[in-house]
């Protein structure tokens, strides 16, 4: 890559939206990623949110060609304390001549506003490649181009267990009940990205327990293999 390219963090998941935005930038040429910045729950040691084992993320993040950044939280951790941590984070790469952070988001305005207001106190700036993507169309997208992703949390006020464990295809797109967003964007489900495009080699692992958390989110673990 040209030595021009504007440097730029990339605020990662491992899920399918992460994935594909990441593609979409690659295709470009524009940027050059220093760096996946995820956020680890200390404890569990697993992706926030999403629930996945830290060594699978670890295994993405080599098949893709990336450093990763990991920021450990704790459990019950506060706004106050991830963004303390992040800024922290954003502060020492912005050192290094880091401008950008890059979002896998496509329609939450409040939470685009949020993250740009953040980052506009480090002095830098987000860049979201799949903003005001039609949800249907990415979702057949993301499928058509040979990812291949996991269900790992469903949100049971919206999803029943039977969700957790499947294969993101066409068929799951047409099981969800209307009203559920294909994306997800709106927190019904989360994703692990195993295989595609942009992955050097398929990340291999086999399904485990799934468990019910706060009442309300089922939880899928993927054992790595």
């Amino acid at each position: 890559m040209a030595h021009t390219n504007e440097k730029a963090f990339f605020a990662w998941s491992g899920g399918k939206d992460s994935a594909m935005a990441l593609y979409e930038l690659q295709k470009i040429h524009s940027y050059e990623i220093w760096a996946l910045l995820t956020t680890v729950t200390e404890g569990y040691d697993r992706i926030s949110m999403h629930g996945v084992q830290r060594i699978l993320l670890e295994q993405q993040a080599e098949s893709l060609g990336l450093p990763l950044e990991k920021i450990y939280i704790t459990k019950q951790a506060s706004n106050n304390e991830y963004e303390t941590k992040m800024k922290d984070k954003l502060m020492d790469y912005k050192s290094r001549g880091v401008s950008s952070v890059v979002f896998g988001d496509i329609f939450l305005e409040d939470l685009r506003k949020y993250r740009e207001e953040n980052l506009s106190k480090v002095g830098m700036k987000g860049i979201f490649p799949l903003w005001k993507r039609e949800t249907t169309e990415l979702a057949h997208t993301f499928i058509d181009l040979g990812f291949k992703a996991v269900i790992t949390c469903v949100d049971s006020n919206v999803l029943d267990k039977r969700f957790v464990g499947r294969v993101y295809d066409e068929q799951f797109l047409q099981e969800l009940p209307s009203g559920v967003d294909p994306c997800g964007e709106n927190g019904e489900f989360h994703s692990f990205v195993y295989d595609g495009l942009i992955f050097k080699e398929r990340i291999a692992f086999t399904m485990g327990d799934i468990v019910l958390r706060d009442n309300r989110f089922y939880f899928g673990d993927l054992i790595p293999v």
